[in-house]
């Protein structure tokens, strides 16, 4: 394995860490600022002129490694790249490298016909519209897809869809959602559900709120949805028909590496700020950097971060080498890994800072609030230790 970015890589990874330097991180109380009177999740002024800046300097879609649509990013060196931006949470938007639209054009890309790549792939890369993802359902365990209850019926030349959703995150302002829906009701389990892409402007696409999160139901929310008869062209299908299950899986390999580097990346920043703090802050005459509780918590800090990294790079290096499907073992344990690892920086860091960290004069408190839906999101943490143990045991049976 090379641990190394190619030359290539290199080239943008400089450009990413100038400009998120330079740019995005100077910006970030301004953005959320005028994030407070802009609604319906669109951009704000500020985010608008980053944006458009870092597309104009190329630092934009970097995420598909298909050179057709993307910047022909290797998963690995996109894991370097993707780090840096988890940083700030304002620069995977910047760069248009944001969930849930990363997961979504990568499926079109896959799946998609061409009709739907015009239509839907096309404005999406540009940055002109955003996207939502609308699988989760508040009745069925997300941890178990197949329990899905959200129908969709052939009519004429239409799909109709009727169910409940939530969790069908940045549907505020999104143009389309990518909806998973039982169309095989007496398939077999994973052979039960399609995915359709949904106009959010179809007859019967009904938002009826933005669920609040720890306080938070800002920007394009986290949404509860009811499909009320809502219809659609049967060419929306994404992919084959009864075939959710083998894009669900598509979608989540790349997925999975990209929430683990940015909260890589969320992590090193908040582990900076906890040792710049340890070497200024005194307290009882002494530098807290001099204390041998703090002295732990940065050495376990950096042991932690290191490994993770090392673990969550290994899994992309995997996927460019064997494939996604060779690498499932791997996003498993790095899914599991990393999330936990971040938390456990952020509360030492949460700790070491007292009453500042939990204020949101620095970004920790909110780093901890977003990160801690890392670990149910995409499957949760017991789901995929049992999936790897299961694994393991075939492995020697």
């Amino acid at each position: 394995m090379e641990f190394g970015i190619s030359d290539e890589g290199k080239i943008i990874e400089d450009q990413v860490v100038r400009f998120l330097n330079n740019k995005i991180i100077p910006a970030e109380k301004q953005v959320a600022e005028e994030a407070q009177n802009t609604e319906n999740g669109q951009d704000t002024p500020l985010m608008l002129e980053l944006r458009k800046e870092a597309k104009a300097l190329g630092l934009w879609n970097l995420y598909l490694p298909d050179k057709e649509w993307g910047a022909g990013v290797s998963n690995h060196d996109y894991a370097v790249l993707c780090e840096h931006m988890g940083r700030s949470q304002l620069a995977p938007r910047v760069f248009n490298c944001h969930a849930p639209d990363t997961g979504n054009a990568e499926i079109i890309t896959e799946f998609g016909s061409d009709s739907q790549k015009e239509e839907f792939l096309v404005p999406l890369l540009n940055g002109e519209i955003r996207s939502c993802f609308s699988m989760t359902e508040p009745d069925t365990s997300g941890a178990d897809p197949t329990g899905l209850r959200t129908t969709a019926v052939r009519d004429g030349d239409e799909w109709v869809i009727s169910g409940h959703k939530w969790f069908t995150s940045g549907a505020v302002g999104a143009k389309f959602a990518i909806v998973m829906v039982v169309t095989n009701p007496k398939g077999n389990p994973h052979e039960r559900a399609s995915m359709i892409l949904v106009p959010t402007d179809a007859p019967g696409f009904d938002l009826i709120r933005s669920v609040s999160v720890m306080g938070h139901s800002g920007g394009g929310g986290h949404c509860e949805i009811q499909y009320n008869d809502c219809r659609v062209p049967v060419a929306n299908l994404l992919g084959p028909e009864h075939g959710g299950f083998l894009i669900a899986q598509a979608r989540l390999g790349p997925g999975r590496i990209h929430h683990c580097m940015r909260a890589i990346g969320m992590a090193e920043r908040a582990f900076e700020i906890m040792c710049r703090h340890a070497n200024i802050r005194e307290t009882r005459g002494r530098k807290l950097g001099d204390m041998q509780f703090v002295q732990e918590w940065i050495a376990t800090s950096r042991m932690e971060i290191d490994q993770a990294r090392l673990l969550t790079q290994y899994a992309a290096w995997k996927m460019d080498k064997e494939g996604k499907q060779n690498a499932r073992q791997e996003l498993s344990m790095t899914k599991v890994v990393v999330p936990n690892m971040m938390m456990d920086v952020l509360d030492r860091v949460i700790q070491c800072l007292g009453a500042l960290g939990v204020s949101d004069d620095t970004p920790v408190a909110s780093m901890w609030r977003n990160g801690r839906a890392l670990r149910i999101a995409d499957g949760p943490d017991e789901v995929h230790k049992m999936v790897i143990a299961k694994r393991e045991l075939k492995r020697f049976a």
